[in-house]
């Protein structure tokens, strides 16, 4: 059984690209690469092809993950490809659903797609949300990797236990 799962953002230059990294190292951690994959997209096609931002890249570096991802809007066929579509705000989520039901005629179920902060054990203020950095400075960018690094843990720890790996 291979399990997958898809971030998504809306340019797929700042957030997903950094919760994919750091999941896939959560995963690799764990000794779990053979039945887990990830990958990550955007809700909006504005840097389809680009590397993330080279603010994203540096923080991802300072922790020491390289991002290598080239951005990819989402589409129909990631609705069948990916067990798991990961939205980093209630703005994507949206964007989401309304991709899912122009391509395959339905939107996509809570138990398989939902936000990421579903899986913060740290949430402030009970915003459910990983906030978009772009228009911030590098403190915005090291919140977001504390955010989805938090995550990461706690949303593997949720599939081992739901699909017994």
């Amino acid at each position: 059984m291979m399990l997958k799962i898809l971030f998504v953002c809306t340019g797929n230059i700042c957030r997903s690209p950094i919760a994919e990294e750091t999941f896939r190292r959560a995963v690799k951690a764990r000794g779990l690469q053979r039945v887990i994959q990830c990958d990550s997209a955007a809700t909006h096609a504005y840097h389809i092809g680009d590397l993330p931002d080279p603010r994203t890249r540096k923080n991802a570096e300072s922790h020491g993950l390289e991002l290598t991802h080239h951005c990819r809007k989402l589409s129909g066929e990631d609705f069948s490809v990916f067990d798991y579509i990961v939205a980093m705000d209630n703005y994507n989520m949206e964007n989401i659903q309304t991709i899912s039901a122009r391509s395959i005629g339905i939107k996509q179920a809570e138990e398989n797609c939902f936000l990421y902060r579903k899986f913060d054990n740290v949430l402030q203020n009970k915003v459910m949300e990983v906030p978009d950095p772009y228009y911030g400075n590098s403190d915005n960018f090291e919140e977001v990797y504390q955010i989805v690094n938090r995550c990461a843990d706690t949303f593997l720890d949720f599939l081992i236990d739901k699909h017994h790996l």
